[in-house]
């Protein structure tokens, strides 16, 4: 007798559980694309792009430079003397060393103006999001990066997206 009650118990817990589950409305959202993807910030990566493209061609520059210096030791390393050839190793050494602190520097330059944009559209995107949770009345949100699979019907990306566009 305690023993079917106990599964009778299971039983109606399980069903419950599945109600409230069935009831519970859940939302995924990809922040950073929601973002990324509005006009606003189309428009700042342009900006963006613009500023950093002089610091881009120097790079390219120096990259050719130093694939031309490569080139003329290896075709030149017969005639050339130990002396003249340590200084083109070193000349080369030292113009890698500069590249990759200026693919640093840009890198940095770029993370720094994508914080900003993010912090800029932070408050925008917190309002759309509130918008949008009271519409559709959601009851967890969660950011689709923090999830294994999630169903493309719970991801409210787009939505969050078109709201920040109407926003602007």
């Amino acid at each position: 007798m305690v023993r079917l009650l106990a599964v009778l118990m299971v039983c109606m817990s399980v069903f419950t559980a599945g109600n409230v589950a069935a009831e519970l409305k859940i939302a995924v959202i990809n922040t950073q694309q929601a973002i990324l993807q509005t006009e606003e910030a189309q428009a700042k990566a342009k900006i963006i792009e613009s500023d950093l493209k002089s610091d881009e061609e120097a790079i390219r520059a120096l990259a050719k430079s130093i694939q031309a210096a490569q080139e003329v030791l290896i075709k030149d390393a017969e005639v050339m003397g130990d002396s003249q050839k340590a200084k083109a190793r070193k000349d080369i050494e030292n113009q890698n060393i500069e590249y990759q602190f200026q693919i640093k520097k840009l890198q940095k330059a770029l993370n720094e103006r994508q914080q900003e944009l993010f912090n800029d559209m932070a408050p925008k995107l917190d309002a759309a999001l509130k918008d949008l949770i009271e519409l559709e009345g959601y009851d967890v949100l969660m950011e689709r990066q923090s999830l294994l699979y999630v169903n493309s019907k719970h991801d409210i990306t787009r939505k969050v997206t078109e709201k920040l566009n109407v926003k602007n």
